[in-house]
């Protein structure tokens, strides 16, 4: 489930695009029309329009619409997370992978990687806070996280590094009563060449 929370969460460090309503038809055709009263509080969507900018007041179509015609764009990147050993611990504890080169540091030393790892799929967690530095959608009575499309972990995240997420537009489609948006998510792990997590995560807003 995404935390109804997430609608109302305090603008982050991160580039953020703000939604106030996704409403209507498939938001990137060409006889898209919102309902009334959709628009953009706030948004980094379109290349050069610079974040922070003040609430939008340009027509709710328009703006509703750069969002459908912003398959491929990048919205922008998190701040910077640090991963604590306290977090694996809890994620192994909720999870029962308690495997030791996430909770054993001191073995984790001798170990493949150097030091205890963070899970693979704690790091895949992290998208829906990490997200709400990005991108928080308004007007919507509740949103679900309806699954991935793929995931791929190429590098690990040692504990005690700082990571952080970039989101871009994989698609934009009509579903009953909302929208549904593919969302690509690459995290990164300060300092590493590869990518720590590629995701291609979907989610379901509903007004």
């Amino acid at each position: 489930m995404f935390p109804a929370s997430h609608r109302h969460l305090r603008r982050g460090p991160g580039r953020e695009a703000r939604l106030d309503t996704l409403s209507g038809h498939r938001l990137g055709s060409s006889n898209w029309k919102p309902r009334r009263g959709a628009r953009l509080a706030r948004s980094t969507l379109a290349p050069g329009r610079p974040p922070g900018s003040g609430r939008g007041e340009i027509g709710s179509q328009a703006e509703l619409e750069r969002l459908g015609k912003s398959v491929g764009v990048q919205l922008g990147i998190s701040a910077w997370h640090q991963i604590t050993q306290q977090q694996v611990d809890l994620f192994a504890e909720a999870t029962g992978d308690h495997q030791w080169i996430h909770v054993d540091p001191e073995r984790a030393k001798a170990g493949p990687f150097g030091s205890a790892i963070a899970h693979g799929y704690l790091t895949l967690s992290l998208a829906p806070v990490l997200l709400g530095e990005v991108l928080v959608v308004e007007g919507m009575s509740f949103g679900v996280n309806y699954g991935c499309n793929k995931v791929r972990f190429p590098s690990p995240v040692p504990v005690g590094s700082n990571l952080r997420m970039g989101v871009g537009v994989e698609s934009v489609e009509d579903v009953k009563g909302g929208v549904q948006v593919a969302l690509g998510m690459t995290f990164e792990t300060e300092g590493s060449t590869k990518p720590s997590c590629v995701a291609e995560v979907v989610y379901r807003y509903f007004h």
